[in-house]
C-alpha cells in the first residue's frame, strides 16, 4: 500500500500541516482576542452611556421634586399668612401657647 502525499499511513498528518495549522489556530486566537477586545470597549462604552443618560433622568426627576415642594412651600405659607391676617388674636394665643410648649421642654 502506497502512503498518500501528506499522510503517513496511520492516517495522520505529517510535522508540515500541523505546523501550518497551529500557525491558523493562532491567527484565529489572535482575531477572536481582537474581537472580545472591540466587543468589551463597545460594552464599556454603552453601559457608561446608559449610566450618564439615568444620571441625567434622576437629576431631572429630583429638580422637578424640589420645585414641587417649594411650591408646596409657598403654597402652605400663603394659607398662614391670609389665616393670620384674618384672625390675628387667635394667631397670637396659638403662636404663645407652641412657645409654652417648647419653653417647658427645653427646661427638662
Amino acid at each position: 500500500m502506497a502512503a498518500a502525499a501528506g499522510k503517513t499511513g496511520n492516517g495522520t498528518k505529517t510535522t508540515p500541516d500541523l505546523e501550518a495549522d497551529i500557525k491558523q489556530l493562532k491567527a484565529d486566537i489572535e482575531a477572536l482576542a481582537k474581537q472580545l477586545a472591540a466587543t468589551g470597549e463597545h460594552g464599556y462604552g454603552a453601559a457608561r452611556r446608559a449610566a450618564a443618560l439615568g444620571a441625567e433622568q434622576m437629576k431631572a426627576q429630583s429638580d422637578a421634586a424640589v420645585e414641587a415642594l417649594r411650591s408646596n412651600a409657598r403654597d402652605i405659607e400663603d394659607q398662614i399668612m391670609t389665616t393670620v391676617r384674618e384672625k390675628p388674636v387667635t394667631s397670637l394665643a396659638i403662636a404663645a401657647g407652641v412657645g409654652f410648649l417648647v419653653a417647658l421642654l427645653a427646661r427638662r
